[in-house]
């Protein structure tokens, strides 16, 4: 999510030094890099785990964007979600820092969400499905300074990326209207124009002790498992006193969740079962929300309220 992802899910990209190659992958010995894009010098073709030399040289200032194989599929476009494979190598080393072939799970990538160094957000807009390409990010499109894990301050990065899907995200929920007759609980409104919907608190009503999971409109999509990632837009607010305290409405950018990496326990349950393409009113208790910690201005023991557009299934 937006103001509370780092509470939620694992960021960014899952740069992680355990995902480094074996030393069955460094293979060749070649540093031959053409045009300040390092040689691929093993698992050329796409699909396979790729090795990459080490850069010579300086290393571009500028982003360098090489399509190895180009795919038949359609061009990537903000706000599509692309499923793909990656191998990252600093420039200046002949390791890799992480890849996604090892984990034989694909990552997501909502393009234009900022959910990604700009380097990718950049390298891939345009990219047809079903291509390789490399990237060579500089570090203002990348870590910068600050560097991130293991990869150093004002590294220049390379990345062999395998766009394996994508898939165009609807503005809104639809389906059939659900009754919301139980006038002790938020009522949503049911509006499929993309906009925020509103959320409606009831007067005097006690908090629910347990998790709430209705439909508002619920739709013939694909059930989500709790393995799954689901693009989602959602507005959330306190039950007490029903203030809004984080919406993607408001930054019109979706949110990736990978359920198998959400923390908040009534999120992930809640959405868990449900059809892709529904809209969904959840209620948290604390015990299912961030209990009894203060959290980024979320006051302990809150109950919170979600309203979600489950818009696609990954």
């Amino acid at each position: 999510m937006r103001r509370i992802a780092g509470l939620l899910v694992v960021p960014l990209l899952l740069l992680s030094a355990a995902a480094c190659g074996s030393d069955d992958d460094k293979g060749s010995d070649s540093t031959s890099t053409k045009n300040g894009v390092p040689a691929i010098t093993k698992g050329a073709e796409f699909g396979e785990k790729p090795t990459l030399a080490k850069g010579e040289g300086d290393p571009p200032k500028e982003l360098k964007v090489e399509v190895i194989s180009e795919g038949d599929g359609a061009k990537l476009k903000k706000g599509d979600v692309a499923e793909v494979n990656y191998l990252g190598q600093e420039y200046d080393e002949s390791e890799p820092f992480d890849n996604s072939y090892d984990k034989k799970q694909t990552f997501p990538v909502t393009l234009g969400a900022g959910g990604v160094i700009q380097g990718w957000e950049k390298g891939l807009e345009g990219q047809k499905v079903g291509s390789r390409v490399e990237l060579v990010i500089p570090p203002d499109l990348g870590y910068g300074a600050q560097g991130q894990g293991d990869i150093k301050a004002d590294a220049t990065l390379v990345f062999v990326v395998d766009i394996v899907k994508g898939t165009t995200i609807p503005a809104s929920a639809k389906g059939t209207e659900v009754a919301q007759d139980n006038v002790d609980l938020p009522k949503v409104g049911t509006n499929t124009d993309g906009k925020e919907p509103t959320v409606t608190m009831p007067k005097d009503a006690e908090p629910p002790t347990k998790l709430v999971s209705n439909y508002v409109l619920e739709s013939d999509g694909a059930v989500v498992k709790d393995t799954d990632s689901v693009v989602v837009n959602y507005v959330a607010l306190l039950w007490e006193g029903g203030k809004n305290f984080d919406s993607t409405y408001k930054t019109g950018k979706t949110a990736t969740l990978p359920l198998d990496q959400v923390t908040l326990k009534g999120l992930k349950d809640g959405l868990v079962g449900k059809k892709a393409g529904s809209r969904v009113l959840l209620v948290l208790p604390p015990d299912q929300a961030f209990g009894d910690k203060e959290q980024q201005g979320i006051p302990k023991n809150s109950t919170l309220v979600f309203a979600v557009d489950i818009l696609a299934v990954m």
